[in-house]
């Protein structure tokens, strides 16, 4: 309700007596949920001003919890772009790095991951998750633990953007040779063709997922 905008920014909830009795849940239930929306940056608790709607901007938009709910209450087109820039920012670069510091342990779990995507295709979670080990281990392969804190939330970006734009119907295209192009690329140790090949990617990622917005 506070993602898709229902509950707007500055509102204030009833009292934790009334609002657990309007929503039928105890009020240690409800304290619990407000302590988990207050950690998520979503409401602010005080002591005689209640809780409210915090702005958003302080909410922790890459966790991947609220991630999850965003596309669950039809996520807006800047949102969704929002999420494709972030990736573009960062993942190109991840890119380039893995292709001159991967080893090959971590090239023939790519591959693997890539064979696993291949068989089950994206639209099983035995798919999405293959896909998901093959970009966490090209983070991992950067060998930036600053890069790497991020793939959590970029992983869960990738899931449900895949999720999403299939929801409807099959996936409008084959994700499968941008991918292998991709670790053709970190397997040549070609910093550049790397480069390109991720930001290919993801541009044909953020074009599927406009057509499925659109769509609605």
């Amino acid at each position: 309700m506070i993602l898709s905008g229902e509950l707007p920014e500055g509102h204030v909830f009833p009292s934790e007596l009334d609002y657990s009795e309007q929503i039928g849940i105890s009020r240690p239930a409800l304290r619990e949920a407000f302590r988990m929306l207050a950690a998520k940056g979503l409401v602010d608790s005080r002591p005689k001003a209640g809780t409210r709607v915090a702005p958003r901007r302080q909410w922790s938009l890459l966790d991947p919890d609220l991630l999850a709910w965003q596309f669950e209450a039809e996520p807006s087109l800047k949102f969704v772009a929002d999420l494709f820039e972030l990736r573009m920012v960062v993942e190109p670069s991840a890119a380039a790095f893995a292709a001159q510091r991967r080893s090959e342990a971590q090239l023939s779990a790519m591959r693997e991951a890539l064979d696993a995507m291949a068989l089950h295709g994206l639209a099983t979670d035995k798919g999405r998750y293959a896909d998901q080990r093959f970009h966490m281990i090209m983070m991992e392969a950067t060998h930036n633990d600053a890069m790497i804190a991020l793939a959590t939330s970029i992983l869960a970006a990738i899931a449900w953007t895949t999720i999403y734009k299939q929801r409807k119907r099959a996936l409008p295209r084959d994700p499968i040779p941008d991918h292998r192009a991709l670790l053709d690329a970190i397997a040549a140790s070609d910093v550049e063709a790397a480069r390109g090949a991720m930001t290919e990617l993801v541009r044909l990622a953020l074009a599927d997922t406009e057509v499925s917005l659109l769509d609605d």
